[in-house]
């Protein structure tokens, strides 16, 4: 089977060169999506593809199939320097996120702002003493601002007879789109033991990230908490809470 794939390469050798510029251009186009399960697994199948570009071309310059080798290693080097030239060129000068441009704060539904903390890098250790101290007898949400805009942190507070977790589903109030969905499920999840009838507080220790927005262009977000038993019963809506927030400028 191995001889015949060897075979198959070194005679449709034009296969790998078509191959990497094909995942050199997807992955020029996805780089700066949202979900990174796409991104990455484009981002492996580029490095594949250019790996086996590598190892066809050394092989066809050791058995010195000149024309074929340096096509297949030009063809790399040129690729890998026009991907790396288009990212940077797209980071310098690509248009922000618009998703807030036309989006105004809704007037009909109570907003509040998540605490702001002074965007420090250790958001929990500059935490005041009161924020610390604060004891809840129903189910409560608070949101606070982390090192940068579009990035967050929050606690939660509440009591559960049953283990699981919870996470945290977010949507533009005004119509109704769903924020950053393929990553909050994961970035916000929260593990919650049986509390045994008792109130408790629980919380992030690191940041997650609203991606859609940009810096200084607020929007309405309604958060909802929901919760997973392990048990295997049905998702929960415990709370939802609206806030005005900043997506992360990228």
């Amino acid at each position: 089977m191995i001889k015949k794939v060897k075979a198959y390469l070194l005679k449709k050798w034009w296969i790998l060169l078509v191959a990497f510029f094909l995942f050199s251009i997807i992955f020029l186009n996805i780089s700066f999506s949202t979900n990174k399960v796409l991104v990455n697994s484009i981002g492996f199948l580029y490095l594949i593809s250019a790996l086996l570009l590598l190892i066809s071309g050394s092989y066809h310059l050791y058995i010195k199939k000149w024309f074929i080798a340096i096509t297949q290693l030009a063809s790399l080097i040129i690729g890998f320097i026009t991907l790396i030239f288009f990212i940077v060129f797209l980071a310098l000068y690509a248009p922000t996120d618009t998703f807030a441009n036309n989006l105004e704060l809704p007037k009909i539904v109570n907003l509040e702002y998540p605490i702001n903390l002074g965007y420090n890098q250790n958001l929990r250790a500059h935490k005041s003493d009161s924020i610390f101290s604060l004891n809840k007898n129903n189910i409560s949400f608070q949101l606070y601002n982390s090192f940068q805009p579009g990035l967050f942190e929050y606690d939660l507070w509440l009591k559960t007879d049953k283990s699981g977790y919870v996470y945290i589903k977010a949507f533009e109030i005004t119509k109704e789109t769903e924020l950053s969905s393929s990553e909050l499920m994961y970035s916000t999840r929260l593990e919650i033991p049986n509390t045994k009838g008792k109130f408790k507080k629980f919380g992030t220790v690191n940041d997650f990230t609203i991606y859609e927005g940009d810096w200084e262009k607020p929007y309405g977000t309604r958060f909802e908490i929901w919760f997973i038993s392990t048990n295997g019963e049905k998702n929960i809506k415990l709370l939802e809470k609206n806030y005005v927030i900043e997506g992360w400028m990228r």
